[in-house]
């Protein structure tokens, strides 16, 4: 009777063993988001208004009327808008304006950089402001000739800000930006 249990008991041992013998569980690497975006293609756009700039065929613009234009970008759940306005002896008014926009921003931003933009050829004179962390936009820009034209562009995300999981789609849109403003001729 002994020895059926010690076998019993045997069996058992030997069958927990065996069916416990796993692999350990080890966590999962850091890993980085692999997302791949079509090298942009740039074409001009250019209406009836007071300038006409170059754009990713990635986006889709739309007129809002008064020279004022989105260019959305479904597969990137975002929008740049673009907000015309002329100069009429107003101009500080207007770099303030934009400068408040950008810095509407910084209870969630880690950082704003700003870097200024000159094109002498064309008469373009503004500021590009690159808005770290959790902000609403991470990209935003203004431009003018400082005697009649003004422009501001910016970028949102359909999305609860989360900079980690925008940045390669912000990144993406910055340089869409940067080229929109370098492609830049007021009329």
């Amino acid at each position: 009777m002994l020895t059926k249990y010690f076998q019993f008991l045997f069996f058992t041992i030997i069958s927990i063993c065996v069916v416990s013998c796993k692999d350990d569980v080890l966590p999962k690497p850091k890993a980085y988001l692999s997302l791949d975006y079509p090298e942009p293609r740039y074409v001009p756009y250019d209406k009836t208004c007071g300038y006409n700039f170059d754009y990713n065929t990635l986006g889709k613009v739309v007129d809002n009327g008064k020279c004022n234009f989105s260019i959305e970008y479904p597969k990137l759940k975002a929008t740049v808008y673009l907000n015309y306005k002329p100069v009429n002896k107003n101009i500080e008014a207007l770099l303030r304006d934009a400068q408040k926009l950008t810095y509407e921003h910084v209870i969630k931003a880690d950082g704003i950089s700003e870097q200024p933009y000159t094109n002498k050829e064309r008469k373009a004179y503004g500021m590009f402001y690159e808005v770290g962390g959790n902000a609403a936009s991470q990209s935003q820009f203004y431009l003018t000739d400082s005697t009649k034209h003004f422009l501001v562009g910016s970028v949102y995300f359909y999305a609860k800000p989360n900079f980690d999981s925008v940045l390669p789609a912000a990144e993406y849109i910055k340089n869409d930006l940067r080229a929109l403003m370098e492609s830049l001729k007021w009329k």
